[in-house]
């Protein structure tokens, strides 16, 4: 009756365990949407069934928990198989695929009570179920080997080992003894397959993540070299068709002796040149950077009153379009933002190639960074444009105190 007692609380022990991880798997399930992870609750729920069922037989001897526990075993089995083909392969269900549970149920029944042979009985069952464990080991093993995964190789080594387990059954002990042998060695196998399959979501859910980003990177580089398009667009249609309407218009004025209202066409014709220029300088498209730039930092300083200088390494190396665009636009931004925040009554800009690279840096005399620094829109969209070239962006408090923004851009130099 001890010896009951004990091997009892054992199966009891493996059981609650069991039905603890089925709950996460269910969990898991409801949180990510896939459909392994219920397969995965399922078969752990089977299991904790099928360790009740056999504690009954230990209690009564009688053959209906046996075929209970026989036809659970082979369940769990199959379930356990059905999930790793559902996550490895992405099968979908298929209402023939219980043809397998039936045929599982229905042996242990022909087995117990019509060939009524405890040993086809328990050797039929453990070859089932140690075929199907080893099958389940293959099918990660084959998935390791497509895309490595150190919870599948966890997983596959553990049903391998847990299939070959099983057939110490018949081998080692006759029915009925052992019990507290088989509940520490399945408690391991089940611990070593709950961690392989969190391992196995956790890098699944890395994956998806990655890919994630990536789609997100893509869409982000696809939006700029939208923009890009749409500015230089609009750039254009000012500049070629409302700009020469508001021209035509002038000199009309200035022909019919309006000299008030062709002063009005002249700030007016000034704005679409002024707005013309912002979305999209012709200039840098016609000319290059270098002009571009020019035009910006001294244009920057008549605005705002800002002292500027534009410092560029000499001989100027040539720059392929696109990182063109970049680096105005970071100077562009830049300027904004210190005539917007900073106070300053000074702004730099250089720009060199260092070591292949090209560096820019923006650097102001106003208040610099107060506290810690809060990404807004200009920033982010900088970070952007940087980061799709390769390259990195700093922001900070300068030497003299000042905002300091600093850009450094990889290769950038065309075919000579």
């Amino acid at each position: 009756m001890d010896r009951t007692h004990v091997e009892l609380s054992a199966l009891g022990f493996q059981a609650l365990l069991t039905l603890l991880l089925a709950l996460v798997y269910y969990r898991l399930g409801r949180h990510q949407r896939r459909p392994y992870f219920f397969t995965w609750a399922a078969a752990w729920a089977v299991y904790a069934l099928r360790l009740g069922f056999i504690s009954g037989f230990v209690l009564t001897r009688r053959e209906g928990w046996l075929f209970a526990h026989q036809a659970a075993t082979g369940i769990t089995a199959l379930l356990l198989l059905w999930a790793a083909l559902q996550f490895s392969r992405g099968l979908r269900w298929r209402w023939r695929y219980l043809l397998f549970g039936v045929g599982a149920v229905a042996w242990a029944y022909v087995a117990l009570f019509r060939i009524r042979s405890m040993m086809v009985a328990g050797t039929s069952a453990v070859v089932m179920l140690s075929a199907v464990t080893l099958w389940t080991g293959v099918v990660f093993f084959r998935h390791a080997r497509r895309t490595p995964s150190m919870g599948a190789t966890v997983l596959g080594w553990t049903f391998l080992l847990w299939g070959l387990h099983h057939l110490d059954y018949p081998l080692l002990r006759p029915l009925g003894t052992g019990v507290l042998y088989g509940v520490f060695a399945d408690v391991l196998f089940i611990v070593a397959a709950a961690t392989g399959t969190l391992f196995l979501a956790l890098s699944e859910g890395r994956r998806a993540l990655e890919a994630r980003t990536a789609q997100l990177e893509q869409l982000t580089r696809q939006l700029l070299h939208a923009q890009e398009d749409e500015r230089r667009k609009i750039a254009r249609e000012l500049h070629d068709e409302a700009g020469q309407v508001l021209t035509a218009l002038k000199i009309q004025l200035d022909l019919d002796g309006r000299p008030e209202s062709s002063q009005m066409v002249a700030r007016a014709l000034e704005q679409v040149r002024s707005l013309s220029n912002l979305l999209r300088p012709s200039v840098l498209d016609d000319l290059g950077l270098m002009p571009a730039l020019r035009g910006l930092v001294d244009d920057f300083g008549k605005r705002t009153r800002i002292e500027a200088a534009l410092e560029v390494e000499e001989p100027v190396r040539p720059l392929t379009p696109e990182h063109q665009v970049v680096l105005y636009r970071i100077v562009q931004e830049a300027l904004t933002n210190v005539a917007r925040h900073s106070g300053a009554q000074h702004a730099h800009v250089r720009l060199a190639a260092e070591n292949g690279c090209v560096r820019l840096v923006v650097e102001d005399d106003g208040r610099g960074a107060q506290g810690e620094l809060r990404p807004h829109l200009g920033l982010l969209g900088m970070r952007e444009r940087v980061t799709e070239m390769g390259g990195s962006l700093h922001a900070g408090t300068g030497a003299a105190g000042g905002f300091r923004l600093e850009a450094v851009l990889p290769g950038g130099e065309t075919s000579r």
